[in-house]
């Protein structure tokens, strides 16, 4: 039986409602969709270009508690308020995915929690304890 274990850190955003920031198994890690909130302050940057960042960053930080990062992704899943931001959000997304990019869909949303202009999430391979 594989043992699921949840996944916590205060260098990313805390779960906005009953679910964990992420859940890892002794292969995968499950990352829920990161909102760009700044953990050290609670708000949200404006615009699509600050928030794609801090949503990533925010990714970056579960992934690395789990025992994933970037390089071992595998599925991301982007939401984006209005897919008039896709040019500039997969611009930056490429800069933390440059290296052998995992598969991804993207999807554009009515409304995101807080008002949020973007949402990432992830599926990964642990490579760490």
């Amino acid at each position: 039986m594989t043992t699921k274990f949840l996944v916590s850190t205060d260098k990313a955003a805390p779960a906005a409602g009953p679910y964990s920031q992420a859940v890892r198994t002794e292969q995968f890690v499950f990352a829920s969709g990161q909102l760009p909130i700044d953990p050290a302050s609670g708000t949200i940057p404006e615009g699509i270009e600050q928030q794609t960042r801090q949503s990533l960053a925010n990714l970056s930080a579960v992934l690395e508690a789990g025992g994933a990062s970037f390089e071992s992704v595998v599925k991301t899943t982007v939401f984006l308020k209005n897919m008039d931001d896709f040019a500039v959000m997969n611009g930056i997304y490429a800069e933390f995915f440059s290296n052998a990019p995992p598969a991804r869909s993207t999807i554009e949303v009515a409304r995101l929690p807080k008002d949020a202009l973007v949402e990432v999430e992830a599926v990964a391979l642990r490579t760490k304890g």
